[in-house]
């Protein structure tokens, strides 16, 4: 995917705050755009298209997956053991 430049005007306190917390801004920006597209388009994607998507979520984050799998197996469910069912 190519990239494309961009002019935004964007509050200068809220630059200068992601600055000092080390955000990064370009990816911060892409994040909130596909978010936002997602949250647009996910009422006009079929269900095929919305599988694919979970599918590809999955994929993407199969190791965090996989690695909270294996701690919630070695550790058990957080407040486990207060259960009464």
């Amino acid at each position: 995917m190519g990239k494309v430049e961009l002019k935004i005007e964007i509050d200068a306190e809220l630059v200068e705050q992601a600055r000092r917390l080390d955000v990064d801004i370009d990816r911060a920006t892409l994040e909130g755009l596909r978010r936002a597209l997602s949250l647009r388009l996910g009422a006009t994607l079929t269900d095929t298209e919305r599988a694919e998507d979970a599918r590809a979520w999955a994929l993407e984050n199969a190791e965090a997956i996989e690695a909270h799998r294996r701690r919630v197996e070695r550790d058990g469910v957080f407040g486990e053991d207060f259960r009464t069912w």
